[in-house]
C-alpha cells in the first residue's frame, strides 16, 4: 500500500491554486503534477467555463487571498466584516488609544460634523483619563506585577470605558484572509451598500483584487446587485406600512436580551425580512406579521425574492428555523463583539439614537459621568450615524443552534471579557437556563460576580 503524500503548497497564485485544486475532480494528475502544467491563461479559460458557464461555485473556495484595509471608518469595518464566512481582525478600543486615529468624513456629512467629532474626542479623551485615575486609586499595583503592566492594565481598563464615546466615524483598520466566493460575495454587498464609503471601500477591493496574481478572473463581474438594492428599498416601505403607528419597544433594562420561540415558518420569513428595515423588537414584528391573512403574508415573502436574478442567493433573512432566536439591544460595541460570532444568522437593524445609550460604573465611580452624558447627547442630536458613539444601543437578531448559543454564553461571560457584553452572554445564559433548565446544568459559565479587576 503506498504511503500516504502530504505537503505544503507555497508560492501559487491563487486562481491557478484553486484551478490545480479543482482538477482533483476531473483529473487523475497529482497536485505537484497540475502546477507543472499549469499556468495563468489555463487556469483563466478553466474558470470562465465551470465557474462561470456550469456555476461550480465552490471552486472560488479554493483561492484565499489577504487584504489590508486600512483608515475606514468603524461604521464601514462592521460592514465590511459582515460575512459569515470571514476571518480577520481590526484594531482593539482596548489596547490603542483612537485619538490618534482621527475620523472619516462621508461625502454627505452636515454642518458641524467635524466640530461635533472632535468633541466626542475631547471626551474620549478626558473620561479615559478621569477612569484611569480613579481605577488607580481603587486597586493599587500587586507586588508581583510589573509596573509596566499595571500600568497597561489599568489603561486598557480605562479605555474599555472611553470607548462607549467613541464615534462610528473613527478612523480603524482591518486585515481579512478570504475565500474568492466569499470576497465575491463582499464586493458585491459592499457596492450595493446604502453608505458611499462601503461603496467605495468595494471598489477598491475589486482593483486590488483583479491586479496580477490575485483573482482578477473570479472578481471581474462583481457589480452592484439589483436584488440587494430593490429588494432594500420595497422590504423598508413594507415594513414602514405595516409597523407605521407602532413605537419601538426599547424594553425595560432586563429585556437587552430576548430569546424569542420561533414561529411557523412562514411568519418567521416574514419577519425577518421585515426586521432590518425598522427598529422594533422582534416580537413586535412578528406580531404584526402574524395578524395578516395568510395571503398577506405571502405576497411578504414574494417581496424578498421579486428581484432575485439568476445568479443571486436568497437573502439572509430567508436562511430560517433555527431553535435559538435572541433579539439583542446593546451598545454598539458590545455588538461589535458579538458580530464576530459567525455561526449565527445575523440580522442588524440600522443605527438610531432612539434606544438611548449605555453608562458604564465606572464612569459615575470616577465621578465623569457630566461629560459623558453632554458629549452623548450632543452627538445624538446629528443627522448622520457617523457621530453616533458606541455607547448607544442599536437591536440585531442573532439565530443559532444550542451549541453556538453554550460557546457565546461560556466565551463572553469569562472575566477577562468588557462588563458589557459579559453581561450581555450571562443575559443569554439565564434565557437559555430558564427555557431548558436539564440543557444548561453543565455550562461553564462564569457569574457575573466573579471578577479579576486587573486581568486584561
Amino acid at each position: 500500500m503506498p504511503e500516504p503524500d502530504v505537503y505544503v503548497i507555497q508560492g501559487v497564485e491563487p486562481e491557478v491554486g484553486a484551478y490545480a485544486m479543482a482538477k482533483y475532480s476531473r483529473s487523475a494528475l497529482s497536485m505537484r503534477e497540475s502546477l507543472r502544467e499549469l499556468d495563468g491563461q489555463r487556469a483563466e479559460k478553466f474558470l470562465n467555463t465551470f465557474y462561470f458557464q456550469y456555476g461550480h461555485r465552490s471552486i472560488a473556495d479554493l483561492a484565499h487571498l489577504s487584504f489590508a484595509i486600512e483608515r475606514c471608518s468603524i461604521l464601514a469595518a462592521i460592514e465590511v466584516a459582515d460575512e459569515a464566512r470571514w476571518d480577520g481582525q481590526e484594531r482593539s478600543t482596548r489596547y490603542q488609544e483612537f485619538r490618534r486615529s482621527g475620523f472619516i468624513t462621508p461625502e454627505d456629512a452636515p454642518a458641524g460634523y467635524d466640530e461635533n467629532i472632535d468633541a466626542l474626542f475631547t471626551a474620549y479623551e478626558a473620561v479615559s483619563a478621569q477612569v484611569a485615575d480613579y481605577l488607580a486609586t481603587q486597586f493599587p499595583r500587586p507586588e508581583a506585577m510589573k509596573p509596566e503592566a499595571y500600568k497597561r492594565t489599568l489603561r486598557a481598563r480605562a479605555f474599555d470605558a472611553g470607548r462607549y464615546l467613541l464615534p462610528l466615524a473613527t478612523a480603524t483598520s482591518l486585515g481579512q484572509i478570504v475565500s474568492a466566493r466569499t470576497l465575491e460575495q463582499q464586493i458585491v454587498r459592499l457596492l450595493s451598500s446604502a453608505y458611499a464609503e462601503c461603496r467605495a471601500l468595494g471598489a477598491k477591493l475589486k482593483a486590488a483584487a483583479s491586479a496580477p496574481g490575485a483573482v482578477p478572473t473570479l472578481v471581474k463581474y462583481t457589480d452592484p446587485s439589483p436584488y440587494l438594492i430593490d429588494s432594500r428599498a420595497a422590504l423598508a416601505q413594507a415594513a414602514t406600512e405595516l409597523l407605521a403607528g407602532a413605537k419601538p419597544d426599547a424594553g425595560p433594562r432586563v429585556d437587552r436580551v430576548d430569546l424569542v420561540a420561533p414561529p411557523a415558518l412562514e411568519i418567521e420569513i416574514a419577519a425577518s425580512l421585515l426586521y432590518p428595515h425598522c427598529h422594533h423588537a422582534y416580537r413586535q414584528v412578528i406580531a404584526a406579521v402574524a395578524a395578516l391573512s395568510a395571503a398577506r403574508r405571502d405576497e411578504l415573502i414574494a417581496l424578498g425574492t421579486a428581484a432575485r436574478g439568476s445568479h443571486d442567493e436568497l437573502l439572509r433573512p430567508y436562511q430560517a428555523g433555527q431553535p435559538f432566536q435572541f433579539d439583542l439591544l446593546i451598545d454598539i460595541g458590545s455588538f461589535r463583539d458579538f458580530h464576530r460570532h459567525r455561526r449565527c444568522v445575523q440580522l442588524h437593524q440600522d443605527y438610531t439614537p432612539a434606544h438611548g445609550y449605555e453608562t458604564p460604573a465606572e464612569i459615575h465611580a470616577a465621578g465623569a459621568a457630566p461629560v459623558y452624558d453632554a458629549a452623548m447627547r450632543a452627538a445624538a442630536s446629528t443627522s448622520t450615524p457617523y457621530t453616533l458613539p458606541l455607547g448607544y444601543r442599536k437591536r440585531s437578531l442573532f439565530k443559532m443552534d444550542f451549541a453556538e448559543a453554550v460557546y457565546i454564553a461560556e466565551l463572553r461571560t469569562g472575566t477577562g471579557g468588557h462588563p458589557s457584553y459579559r453581561s450581555a452572554a450571562w443575559d443569554m445564559y439565564e434565557a437559555l437556563r430558564r427555557a431548558h433548565p436539564a440543557l444548561t446544568q453543565s455550562l461553564r459559565v462564569t457569574p457575573l460576580t466573579v471578577t479579576s479587576p486587573l486581568q486584561r
